[in-house]
């Protein structure tokens, strides 16, 4: 076995992340450090740096720890092993079983790897899936994404068509702007204890700071009628993607069709020169139900699926990639 340098991040190690996170080929900015530790207080770090033998930064982890169980990160949408840029089959394959011996010895169990959709890689990078086929790991979750392809003839569907003209007809405007907290309290925050007994991922103190630390991936657009807030959606921004992370509408405005008009808007005008447009997951109790009114709206785009796959590995299944390579 070719052997890595694993050890866990530390404080000192932060310029070192960053700038291996800008050139990997399959990370966006949630892994930099400035986004990742605006909620370091609520999960123990363990994320991890593995470096070749000549003490080059090959490969990182950004992960958190419970118990004997290592997550490949709870505190983001997607994870994974992230890997430089021009990095080979079989160095993944060792990395792998670094990884998992380093993890054995240090008392951890589990590995789950929460991996980055396909149409967020910066180039071609399912390595690590071919290799956690190798050491048995079991698909414990799968949502689906609803992503148009942006550099394809899209159709939207006729409901779509006629709710953008009642947006037209009412004269309603999309302004981007940095008010959050206005969407937040009087949109979001409602909307979300009405319908789900839940709060927005991020309060509205950290989606200002996560905004100031990356200007250009987080923006935010507000619908009005006149000077009344009725709709908006905070997007993220990454190399390939934009992504709705929120969206919501005025209850009472329905007829509007304020979020049909606005991520029409987007789609068109804001953001046609990315590869992607993904509305995200329409998925319920961990992949196994789908909200087929929520995906409904979205496939009305012409949204198709990419699935977004979770994985448990059992880290003493390294020795299952001793006689791999041949």
């Amino acid at each position: 076995m070719k052997n890595y340098i694993i050890r866990q991040y530390k404080k000192e190690d932060k310029a070192i992340w960053n700038t291996f996170i800008s050139n990997a080929k399959n990370a966006t900015f949630l892994f930099n450090r400035n986004f990742m530790e605006y909620h370091s207080d609520r999960f123990e770090d363990f994320s991890l740096l593995i470096f070749d033998e000549s003490e080059k930064l090959v490969a990182v982890l950004p992960a958190n720890r419970v118990e004997e169980i290592v997550y490949s990160h709870q505190g983001l949408s997607y994870g994974g092993l992230v890997l430089q840029s021009k990095i080979k089959l079989n160095e993944v394959i060792y990395i792998v079983q670094n990884l998992l011996s380093f993890l054995e010895e240090n008392s951890i169990k589990k590995l789950h790897l929460k991996l980055l959709p396909t149409i967020y890689f910066k180039k071609p990078s399912q390595e690590i899936d071919y290799v956690l086929f190798l050491v048995n790991a079991k698909l414990v979750r799968r949502d689906v994404l609803s992503v148009i392809d942006l550099k394809q003839q899209s159709e939207y569907s006729d409901s779509r068509k006629r709710a953008i003209k009642k947006g037209v007809s009412n004269n309603i405007t999309v302004k981007e702007d940095n008010n959050f907290e206005l969407f937040w309290n009087e949109i979001l925050i409602p909307n979300l204890a009405l319908r789900h007994n839940a709060k927005p991922v991020h309060s509205v103190e950290e989606i200002r700071l996560l905004k100031s630390n990356f200007p250009e991936n987080i923006r935010h657009f507000n619908v009005y009628f006149g000077e009344k807030l009725i709709a908006g959606t905070t997007v993220f921004v990454t190399d390939n993607v934009a992504h709705s992370q929120y969206m919501s509408a005025d209850e009472s405005r329905k007829e509007f069709g304020s979020l049909d008009f606005l991520h029409d808007y987007l789609i068109r005008n804001v953001f046609q020169d990315m590869h992607y447009f993904d509305f995200g997951i329409s998925n319920e109790n961990q992949g196994m139900n789908v909200n087929s009114g929520l995906i409904y709206w979205k496939e009305g785009f012409d949204a198709s699926s990419v699935a977004h796959d979770f994985y448990e590995v059992d880290t003493k299944n390294h020795n299952l990639l001793n006689t791999v390579l041949i």
